[in-house]
């Protein structure tokens, strides 16, 4: 038995880093326009892989690499930009759970484009799904389908068009940093019209009165970007390290759920927001669809295999 708990190590750090995007995005998000604030989530990431990339080793995308990374670039993008706008009108739990369905759409996207059937189960899934989402849309008035809650869905359906485009793409020699660092500076380059527009369009002006940093200064708001940047580039490099160190990646699934579970104390801590009982149903169901998408195939095959061990033997 393996006592290595490196991998361990490095994806709870991972899914801690990748909960603090979140609650920094949050705060951040009243400070800046959403596109001034996608531009800024990319660039400085960006520039702290390449550094690294520039000590450890200089390595330009080839032919054969750049398709992905440009796909993957407009989908983390796309992903990016939902999600912020979501977090404006959401509660931090909300917003992440909804990011996190990216996995329930793999499927419909594999059909789409490369004719993968979809299973019963994947029906199922999506199913309880847009059940949560109905649920959260609910209130005693009746449902209310806001559209935040499509933004939030659709931050999803893009984050798994990234990963599709990724895992069905050229297979990538470019170490993780290479790989993320490229990526986030072209998305950081596909926003910067964007947000250098909005910036004229409002007189210059960059950064706006915040609720939920009232008296923040230029200062503290900067060192928010800082720490940003640098938990955002150690989820890519520790979720990669973990990876690279554990024999397989179903030994690492059950932690990507960590996430939800740091989100939930962020809430606690720091933003006094209760919710009403078809939310709490509404996120449960949303998880629960999750954690049978990734464990339910899981179960499939060790029964399978099982069945099938009796039978090999001679």
């Amino acid at each position: 038995m393996s006592t290595d708990f490196r991998p361990v190590a490095f994806m709870l750090i991972s899914t801690f880093t990748l909960s603090f995007n979140g609650l920094i995005m949050k705060f951040l998000s009243g400070s800046f326009s959403t596109e001034v604030l996608g531009a800024l989530r990319f660039i400085f990431p960006a520039l702290i892989m390449l550094t690294i990339l520039k000590f450890s080793g200089w390595v330009v995308p080839d032919k054969t690499n750049r398709r992905p990374i440009i796909i993957r670039s407009l989908c983390v993008v796309g992903s990016q930009l939902s999600f912020i706008t979501a977090l404006n009108s959401l509660t931090l739990v909300e917003s992440v759970v909804l990011f996190s369905t990216g996995p329930l759409f793999i499927p419909l996207l594999e059909k789409l484009f490369y004719k993968t059937p979809i299973q019963a189960m994947t029906i199922f899934n999506l199913g309880l799904t847009f059940t949560g989402v109905l649920l959260q849309a609910g209130s005693t008035e009746g449902v209310n389908l806001r559209p935040e809650l499509l933004i939030g869905l659709a931050a999803g359906g893009f984050n798994a068009m990234s990963q599709v485009s990724l895992f069905k793409g050229a297979k990538s020699t470019l170490p993780a940093a290479a790989v993320n660092g490229w990526c986030f500076l072209l998305a950081a380059l596909i926003l910067a019209p964007v947000a250098t527009l909005n910036v004229v369009q409002s007189g210059g002006q960059v950064l706006h009165h915040n609720l939920l940093l009232p008296d923040a200064s230029a200062l503290l708001i900067a060192a928010l970007l800082l720490l940003l940047a640098t938990c955002t580039a150690g989820t890519q490099m520790f979720r990669a390290k973990a990876y690279k160190l554990a024999t397989s990646s179903s030994e690492l699934a059950p932690l990507i759920f960590t996430n939800f579970l740091f989100a939930i104390i962020w809430q606690v801590m720091f933003f006094n927001e209760e919710m009403a009982w078809n939310n709490v149903l509404g996120i449960s169901l949303i998880i629960l669809a999750t954690l049978i998408n990734t464990f339910y195939p899981r179960w499939v095959q060790r029964q399978h295999a099982a069945k099938q061990g009796p039978i090999t033997q001679s």
